[in-house]
């Protein structure tokens, strides 16, 4: 293993006891044992109350790149995100579902896309080629509507930007960060800051299935107000300051350039 791992996956976790060993074992044989690729996983315990952390620490023992971030009070999806992401050390970044929605195939693609030079992979579970089962109805009533809504606000054809599902150069989430959100609404918050940051970005069909076990913690009603808040605060980012985040994303890393002796002398040396 090289001392910057190839790929960081990061999942928050919050009391996945049943999914989240199948889901580290599935990643993990098929993306470290089957294809070679230097991988870290990163599970954020999001303050679980059963064996969440239990079943992590087992696979700790066979794959030493998978890393525990134990979470303390207030919990929240998009803190366990945020809180992941400052531990990441890997050049590309995926955000990644303990409940099993996501599949390990499209993880492949989404690093594979990178590497022909993009800066972001977004999947889609509403294009061609993409597969959807057990979608409650009325979520995806909603969350057509929304993305319909948001693609009108945003001039994209990104149509499903509030999954979470996603993958980005390591760079975009530095310069596009830190984010503040707190809840479910980060998926919003990364999705369209890369995307009003003008990144090289390319949408790719994928598969989702509901969850078999457990519950979702995400409650519309209650999440309504972050979701609008998010997303009105980005779309006037983009209407009155998008040629500032544009110029901060393509800036130099540090915001400044050495200059070395030589050059210090000729400069000094002009008329």
């Amino acid at each position: 293993m090289t001392d910057r791992p190839q790929l960081s996956i990061v999942i928050p976790a919050y009391n996945e006891q049943r999914n989240i060993g199948p889901c580290i074992d599935e990643l993990m044989s098929f993306l470290v044992d089957r294809h070679r690729i230097d991988t870290e996983l990163i599970v954020v315990n999001d303050n679980s109350q059963d064996g969440t952390e239990a079943e992590v620490l087992q696979r700790v023992k066979r794959w030493p790149t998978v890393r525990l971030i134990r979470r303390q009070a207030p919990g929240g999806f998009g803190r366990a995100i945020r809180s992941g992401l400052d531990f990441v050390r890997g050049s590309v970044v995926v955000i990644y579902m303990a409940d099993r929605s996501d599949h390990p195939d499209d993880v492949l693609c989404y690093y594979s896309t990178i590497q022909q030079g993009y800066d972001c992979v977004f999947g889609s579970r509403f294009i061609s080629g993409a597969s959807v089962k057990q979608y409650p109805k009325v979520k995806l009533v909603v969350n057509r509507i929304v993305n319909k809504t948001i693609q009108w606000m945003f001039w994209t054809d990104m149509n499903d930007l509030t999954n979470a599902f996603k993958a980005y150069r390591k760079e975009v989430i530095d310069q596009c960060g830190p984010y503040r959100a707190c809840h479910f609404n980060i998926t919003l918050e990364m999705s369209l800051s890369a995307l009003i940051g003008g990144y090289k970005i390319k949408q790719v069909p994928i598969k989702w299935e509901g969850r078999t076990w457990g519950s979702s913690n995400l409650r519309m009603r209650e999440m309504g107000r972050r979701y609008l808040c998010t997303l009105l605060m980005l779309f006037f980012q983009r209407v009155l300051m998008s040629d500032d985040v544009r110029a901060e994303s393509t800036r130099h890393p540090t915001g400044s350039l050495e200059v070395h002796a030589d050059q210090s002398m000729s400069e000094s040396n002009r008329p």
